[in-house]
């Protein structure tokens, strides 16, 4: 999410792999184009995009140059721990997370300031708060708190476990999300982006998706708890639950208390999902309205809050 734009996710047949045009995700881009490419042996059901200048375009089988120096890679870590990283939240520390500032919409045309004031996020009883208000702040109508790792702590590879409850409401849209850490030097979509969680207003559905870049054009592949392949997960997503992310050399895939809700292959890859086998970093945060969720807001919702007990990243 994270910057993020317009989604509307559609189902969509193994054989006619549509195109669409003039999305953008959770990074801002200046892009005007966005293809949808499929990974081999992945079917599509749902995607994110919209009908708009709609295109058929067939799969293709990607290889990706064998590179044996492309290894994990880890900015920070903690030994005395047997995860690769991790974070209880006892406190937010600082050495791991940045708070990014500001009201520029993100790319979604969100109306939160971002700030990092302890009235946005906090860690009680071994739980970090993200907190979206209704309050004037500095010309904007709303306050919330994005924290990035990014500079501080990314990775290639690895299980991810994270226990977190989602708020809902409308015009509400929290995400567990990461973004390629070379995004100063390729940009957005180049850099690659992992949407582990999203939730928008107060549907109880969880999004999984994947944004890159192929072709100079976005490209992106999501599912979600509602209907992965003619299986549906009943959440109520305000109650803390399992999330975990498998990410390996051969796909990425991800669950919600077991249940399977997107999954990827990125072997053999080329067409931009090499951004897939390169380090990312963790973006948490709560945004108020946009283009995915909508410009209506229920003010009666606030404060509203994303739990989050730990996350907690493993080796592949």
């Amino acid at each position: 999410m994270r910057h993020k734009m317009f989604r509307d996710f559609f189902n969509i047949t193994a054989t006619a792999i549509i195109v669409a045009t003039g999305i953008l995700a959770a990074c801002s881009s200046d892009s005007n184009s966005s293809t949808l490419v499929t990974p081999q042996n992945v079917t599509l059901s749902e995607v994110e995009g919209s009908s708009d200048n709609e295109t058929s375009v067939s799969s293709s089988s990607w290889t990706l140059s064998s590179d044996d120096s492309r290894v994990t890679e880890v900015e920070s870590s903690r030994s005395e721990s047997p995860y690769l990283w991790h974070d209880e939240f006892d406190s937010i520390d600082t050495t791991t997370w940045t708070f990014e500032k500001g009201a520029s919409g993100w790319g979604n045309n969100e109306w939160q300031y971002y700030t990092g004031r302890s009235e946005n996020a906090f860690v009680q009883d071994g739980i970090l708060h993200i907190r979206a208000n209704k309050e004037d702040y500095e010309g904007a109508k709303y306050t919330s708190a994005r924290m990035i790792t990014k500079g501080k702590f990314s990775f290639t590879y690895g299980t991810v476990e994270a226990r977190i409850a989602l708020p809902v409401g409308k015009g509400i849209w929290p995400a567990f999300w990461m973004l390629g850490a070379n995004i100063d030097a390729v940009s957005w979509p180049a850099c690659g982006e992992i949407d582990i969680i999203e939730a928008v207003n107060s549907e109880n559905v969880v999004y999984g998706t994947n944004h890159w870049q192929a072709g100079g054009n976005q490209a992106d592949y999501g599912n979600n708890t509602r209907d992965y392949y003619g299986t549906s997960k009943e959440l109520d997503i305000t109650q803390f639950h399992n999330y975990k992310m498998v990410w390996n050399e051969k796909l990425i895939a991800m669950y919600v208390d077991n249940f399977k809700y997107q999954e990827i292959a990125i072997e053999n890859a080329k067409d931009g999902l090499e951004a897939f086998h390169k380090p990312q970093f963790f973006i948490l945060n709560v945004a108020v309205a946009g283009n995915w969720p909508g410009f209506e807001v229920d003010d009666s919702q606030f404060p509203n809050e994303m739990l989050v007990d730990y996350i907690r990243v493993s080796q592949p």
